[in-house]
């Protein structure tokens, strides 16, 4: 079958991937569903994880038992500091979804991550089409962070920043900063990132010899952290969702 183009991604995807669209399980459990046999598409055995489908229409059957589609869920977690974003840590740190733990049943993911360092505003969702398209470049979603960092900072540090570097090989940008607030032993930055680089703030800041104390993403686009306390969840609103899903070009009703 041919790939589908990148307009039929939203209702076309490989057996495994429309098993986590779904929200029935991860990919991973997908592979080893399909290896067992225990996966058919209109009551044909699938043998081949690659097998595309179409999530709406196909009959997707899992133990002979049609696989819908779960209730859509969307929440905000204020990340603590020291936490990982991953489900379970092979060192057995703490993870985000300690957090989560009311929720183990439904198959969350996080929008993007958030290093152990760092913390505040995490989105999560089984709407794996939302997720996506939020992560992808093209949607060019800004995420604004406040930073603090160690000792007093000049003007030109702001112009530094947005003007971009290379680091490890790597082009790295901030979208806009500016000075917070300065103090004797400290400062504080607010940084928009639209890039994605792994610890971009950290590294673009050690490349201008600036120590960075702490990190707080506050800001998804215009879905702000407020005032959640550290380490809650809380379902966002149906007007937050609908903004979500216009800031990813989604159709909203």
């Amino acid at each position: 079958m041919a790939r589908p183009t990148y307009d039929d991604k939203a209702h076309r995807a490989t057996i495994c991937r429309a098993l986590s669209k779904l929200g029935h399980c991860s990919r991973t459990q997908a592979e080893a569903l399909v290896a067992e046999g225990r996966v058919s598409i209109g009551g044909k055995p699938v043998t081949d994880i690659l097998t595309w489908v179409n999530v709406q229409s196909d009959a997707i059957m899992v133990d002979g038992v049609r696989v819908v589609a779960e209730e859509k869920i969307y929440l905000m977690l204020n990340k603590p500091r020291g936490m990982v974003t991953t489900r379970i840590d092979p060192e057995g740190r703490p993870t985000v979804f300690d957090c989560l733990r009311h929720l183990d049943d439904t198959y969350l993911s996080p929008i993007g991550r958030l290093d152990k360092a760092s913390e505040g505003l995490l989105l999560f969702t089984n709407d794996t089409v939302l997720a996506q398209r939020l992560l992808d470049p093209v949607t060019d979603v800004g995420k604004i962070y406040h930073v603090q960092v160690k000792g007093q900072i000049a003007d030109n540090i702001c112009t530094a920043l947005c003007t971009g570097m290379v680091e490890g090989g790597e082009a790295l940008e901030a979208a806009a900063a500016r000075i917070l607030r300065q103090g004797e032993k400290n400062a504080w930055l607010e940084i928009e990132l639209r890039q994605g680089r792994n610890r971009q703030i950290r590294r673009m800041l050690a490349t201008l010899d600036l120590e960075c104390l702490r990190l707080i993403r506050v800001a998804i686009g215009d879905m702000a952290l407020g005032d959640l306390p550290k380490g809650s969840v809380r379902s966002l609103t149906t007007d937050e969702i609908r903004r979500l899903r216009r800031r990813a070009g989604q159709t909203v009703a």
